[in-house]
């Protein structure tokens, strides 16, 4: 078994998608996992996949960790009876809002400040649209960022033990006040999945012959709006102060947008139009690219493959043969045809090497 920074036992509460796959994690690396949930169903499902034991209620356990996956709307009350119910133990949540929850918890008569001293609020930042436990994954949390959001009371001690449970589950610590957090997740998060919602919403009364055109532009804008809708009213409402700025600013761009069509032949109309599209362009460039580093321009190289079995994995073989890295894969089907376009991405100084060394081993290369 790998070395691990917890000791054990955990207390997961909480079995959806989240709770499951850290009590996997957690359970693959050798510690005692105990699982608790409302639902005696998930519950069990998250024990048959290998997530831990459920804990019977009244049986002893002093856990050393006590993890809160409940949803947002109760989730500080989860944490306050944790804090109740194991006076030794370091609490924390991994809800995806954070404010909302430490002065729930921290406003609630019954908790001291003793009792606040072993909390500590965290957010892993990984999901996935499906929900549930059987949607769990032991590598869920695996090289993305888990932030901690200590608060001024929280012991050292405390801390020190919700980083051990992000670091035993793969992830990269990062640490941000609570406000600080929810103002980043609802630029980076939760403001997008509002937009992409809104562009899905468009979509419900559009003719069957428009969409038979989509390719990889709309699926990939609307890939979120797939996540289940539950959730996201929590989020949503326990961080609309954070989101709401956001929103107004892109209600001015859509204003500025539809006025500038109004008129497109308009004296400065076009200039508009070019300056609201490089804004875009400016701010995508400010993504992160591969492993947290700067984003770098990397180059396309287009494969025209087969719609069979085992294509796909031809051609990475063959590309793994040449020793060249891909940066990264994208595929988008041809509509009508039983072919599909693989764009892969490398470091500009090796798009002509491929290209040549796929064209001589038979693969149709898209110039």
């Amino acid at each position: 078994m790998p070395t691990t920074h917890l000791a054990g036992p955990i207390l997961v509460i909480g079995t959806g998608l989240l709770g499951t796959s850290v009590g996997l994690g957690l359970s693959q690396r050798g510690l005692s996992v105990r699982l608790v949930d409302p639902s005696p169903s998930a519950q069990v499902v998250a024990q048959d996949i290998g997530a831990g034991t459920i804990h019977v209620p009244g049986a002893p356990l002093a856990p050393e960790l006590v993890v809160v996956g409940a949803p947002p709307d109760v989730t500080a009350q989860v944490v306050v009876q944790a804090l109740l119910d194991y006076p030794m133990s370091t609490v924390v949540d991994i809800a995806s809002v954070k404010g909302s929850i430490l002065n729930g918890v921290r406003n609630d008569p019954r908790i001291t400040a003793e009792h606040l001293s072993r909390y500590v609020g965290t957010h892993p930042m990984s999901g996935r649209e499906k929900s549930g436990p059987a949607a769990a994954r032991g590598e869920l949390f695996t090289s993305m960022p888990w932030v901690i959001c200590a608060h001024e009371d929280s012991r050292g001690d405390a801390v020190k033990t919700a980083e051990a449970l992000a670091i035993d589950l793969g992830a990269t610590v990062s640490r941000m006040s609570a406000g600080d957090h929810d103002e980043a997740v609802a630029l980076i998060s939760h403001f997008p999945q509002v937009a992409s919602s809104l562009i899905a919403s468009r979509l419900l009364n559009a003719p069957g012959h428009s969409l038979a055109l989509a390719g990889n532009g709309l699926r990939d804008t609307t890939r979120i709006a797939a996540s289940d809708p539950k959730l996201w009213i929590q989020i949503l409402s326990h961080n609309a102060d954070a989101l709401l700025p956001i929103l107004r600013g892109m209600r001015e761009d859509l204003d500025r947008l539809v006025h500038t069509l109004s008129a497109p032949s308009a004296p400065g109309a076009l200039l508009d139009l070019a300056q609201l599209m490089g804004e875009g362009n400016a701010g995508q460039g400010r993504i992160p690219g591969k492993h947290g580093a700067p984003p770098q321009a990397f180059a396309l190289v287009t494969i025209v493959v087969k719609d069979k079995p085992g294509q796909v994995a031809r051609l990475l073989a063959d590309i793994g043969e040449a020793g060249i890295n891909v940066e990264d894969l994208r595929m988008e089907h041809s509509a009508g045809h039983q072919v599909g376009l693989v764009d892969i991405s490398v470091i500009p100084g090796r798009r002509e090497e491929l290209i040549t060394v796929l064209s001589a081993l038979g693969w149709k290369v898209a110039q």
